[in-house]
């Protein structure tokens, strides 16, 4: 690619007004140059067929085909294209996910218009631009985070994995020589600290956790 060229983008947003105010922006720029939108993802991924654009400004919370599945499906198909996510939203599941899914960059909806432009033109030459929020997410997403311990004592840590290996109360009580009474009293603290209502969902977090050892 020549970087002297017009960059040719498309926009992907299920909002008309956003879509409006995008492509006011791009008319603003002589180096960038608005050749598709598209409403949601599936649109996006049918009119990059025709299209081709260099990079894509790419809404992440849409109908028919979000942001994410949107990026996976048009990068598998055109590796070169690069797409910059745009939302309104910082959730660190949505940051990793679509940079996993291969974003190029990621920005938050209020970026100023020097600043997207700014992105448009790094990600055309392959360098990523990130909000410092999805920054801050990414960091998050690298470091070990401490699994939930809810302060069970080591008897209530003993009969939750027996309820995990699916033995009843009286299983419990008789593999711990303890009382019904008291397994079931045990197991009342379990829920309460693992502020769940039900065996079965103490079972799924526990395990989920690996709040015990199986």
């Amino acid at each position: 690619m020549n970087t002297s060229q017009t960059i040719q983008v498309m926009l992907v947003d299920d909002h008309n007004v956003v879509r409006s105010g995008l492509a006011t922006f791009l008319r603003a720029y002589d180096d960038l140059e608005l050749v598709g939108e598209a409403k949601n993802g599936l649109e996006a991924l049918n009119l990059c067929r025709k299209k081709k654009p260099d990079v894509i400004l790419m809404d992440l919370m849409m109908p028919e085909m979000d942001g994410i599945a949107a990026t996976r499906a048009i990068l598998a198909d055109y590796p070169d294209i690069k797409i910059i996510a745009m939302t309104s939203f910082e959730e660190e599941e949505l940051v990793q996910g679509v940079l996993a899914a291969g974003a190029i960059s990621y920005l938050l909806k209020n970026v100023s218009s020097d600043e997207l432009a700014a992105a448009i033109r790094a990600a055309f030459l392959g360098r990523s631009t990130l909000s410092p929020e999805a920054a801050t997410a990414l960091i998050h997403a690298t470091r070990p985070t401490k699994q939930p311990s809810f302060d069970l004592t080591e008897r209530e840590r003993e009969v939750l994995n027996l309820v995990v290996q699916g033995h009843s109360n009286q299983q419990i009580a008789d593999a711990m020589v303890i009382t019904v009474a008291t397994v079931k009293a045990h197991i009342s603290n379990i829920l309460s600290k693992m502020e769940v209502s039900s065996r079965t969902e103490a079972i799924a977090y526990a395990i989920k956790h690996k709040i015990v050892t199986l």
